[in-house]
């Protein structure tokens, strides 16, 4: 996932890409465009591994929009020995609205890893953005003294030359190699995005990292001081890489643009497979990129973001089923009929409830597991006997004080009859406050569930490989298996057409 960005009214999307194999090596940077986020044109090759600096591959970057129009992209080489270096690369014609043909600086690499980094501890430089000094600032992604991940800060005014500052922008010990690290504002009072030039009152910085350790994606809330260059958390004991993660599924290595057309700021991230390559192999294809997302502050709670899939997404929406106030008594399993359901968007609308111990998603054993107050939600790409199924759901907790935590899961357990796929339970808790019903939305695309609980507090996206709960066989359930609550439910529940994906008629 590389240098997103919006120009002449097309989104460019780079994406690291194997030409030759569905499997890991030979990393070129795919180029595709679009007019509205969900369907592509394929356009050739932007960047070949072919220079000694970067012939082990042309790794993650990040693009510049300069004031003059001017496009600059930041990239990391892998270099013969593997080393980390960067490099910088240009539009042969920044006015093409395609940006069809790429050039490489005849002086790369114009960054080398700095001593006391090791060479492979030095990657994935951010969009750069200009400091009140008028220099340039970028940040970078690296670890020291083996374990304390951080993120070097370099200033420049020509982007050929670099100065590295003395102080990190920030680290966290115990957190390893930080990758595609991100530093970005967000609005403590509108839902608008914000570019990085926004500063002072009403904004808050979101910095994150990409695990490389662990693969997760880790962001925290703080701020960020200009002058110092510096960025501070707003929770010591949630920051960057030990509090609150994007996604908390398979997805990594994501990274946000802002797009001025709407006004937003737009989240990527990586969602990798967890069959075996030789099934890669045959499907001649491996990896895929999740719904684009909006990213705000939530600012219900200040203290998270919020998640949700960019409008355009409703456009693949056609026939829709409504479902109001289904009761579920304890242990009920509803079907629902819509049909064909390997690809659609569900919203519960609300769910409430009427009238144990601490509970943790990944370590219990799934919907399965019954308690007093849950689990209880949705089931997807199940077949009709329920030998393969996928539950997405809430599980209340209660706390040995009377208070009770609200968990969001997604149990991939039974998900598919292969054995030699991931499996895992995903989730976290949510915040539910005072009031509010359960909600939550669904995007499902036959191998890819994307789970979106309470407007998108907290997200989770699997991938799943059904052998039965395929095409007209797929399944929709609505299930509570609670001990002692009954809920009522309300849902609307989109077929979705398939995003278009072709070649550029060049």
């Amino acid at each position: 996932m590389a240098g997103p960005l919006y120009h002449m009214g097309w989104y460019h999307l780079f994406y690291q890409y194997n030409p030759e194999s569905a499997i890991w090596g030979n990393i070129t940077w795919g180029h595709a465009v679009s007019k509205d986020l969900i369907n592509w044109f394929h356009l050739p090759l932007a960047m070949v591994p072919d220079h000694w600096y970067d012939i082990q591959g042309v790794m993650t970057g990040s693009a510049t929009i300069l004031p003059d129009g001017q496009i600059i992209m930041l990239y990391s080489g892998n270099a013969y020995d593997l080393s980390q270096l960067q490099c910088l690369a240009y539009p042969v014609n920044s006015s093409d609205p395609l940006l069809l043909h790429w050039t490489k600086y005849s002086s790369n690499p114009i960054l080398f890893p700095p001593p006391g980094v090791g060479l492979k501890d030095f990657r994935d430089p951010s969009t750069l953005w200009v400091g009140l000094d008028g220099k340039y600032r970028m940040v970078m992604g690296s670890k020291h003294n083996d374990t304390i991940g951080c993120a070097l800060v370099y200033h420049t005014t020509n982007f050929t030359h670099f100065e590295l500052l003395d102080e990190v922008l920030h680290s966290v010990p115990g957190t390893g190699m930080w990758e595609c690290v991100d530093l970005y504002p967000v609005s403590t009072t509108d839902t608008n995005g914000l570019d990085m030039s926004y500063h002072g009152s009403g904004v808050k910085h979101v910095l994150k990292q990409s695990g490389d350790e662990d693969r997760h994606d880790w962001y925290a809330i703080g701020s960020y001081d200009p002058v110092k260059d510096k960025w501070y958390p707003d929770d010591p004991e949630m920051d960057v890489g030990i509090g609150l993660r994007y996604d908390y599924g398979k997805f990594y290595a994501s990274k946000t643009f802002y797009d001025p057309s709407k006004k937003r700021r737009v989240l990527w991230g990586y969602v990798g497979e967890t069959d075996p390559p030789k099934d890669d192999l045959i499907k001649g294809w491996a990896n895929i990129l999740n719904v684009p997302r909006t990213v705000v502050l939530d600012t219900k709670t200040g203290s998270n973001l919020i998640q949700w899939p960019v409008e355009e997404t409703e456009t693949l929406r056609s026939k829709k089923h409504e479902f109001k106030d289904v009761m579920l008594h304890p242990g009920s399993f509803i079907p629902l009929d819509v049909g064909m359901a390997t690809q659609v968007d569900n919203e519960m609308l609300g769910a409430t409830l009427e009238a144990d111990v601490l509970f943790n998603c990944t370590t219990s054993e799934g919907s399965a597991t019954r308690g007093v107050l849950g689990p209880f939600g949705l089931v997807v790409l199940a077949d009709a006997a329920l030998s393969e199924q996928t539950p997405v759901y809430f599980y209340i907790a209660k706390n040995i004080d009377g208070t009770s935590r609200t968990y969001f899961c997604a149990d991939e357990s039974r998900s598919s009859k292969l054995l030699d796929v991931g499996k895992m339970v995903y989730g976290s808790s949510v915040p539910v406050l005072h009031g509010e019903n359960y909600n939550m939305r669904l995007l499902v695309d036959h191998s890819i569930v994307e789970s979106f609980a309470q407007g998108g507090r907290t997200v989770i996206t699997s991938r799943v490989y059904p052998t039965k709960a395929i095409y007209e066989a797929a399944k929709l359930f609505l299930f509570n298996n609670a001990t002692g609550i009954s809920v009522k439910a309300s849902l609307k529940i989109w077929k979705m057409g398939g995003a278009q994906l072709n070649p550029f008629p060049l």
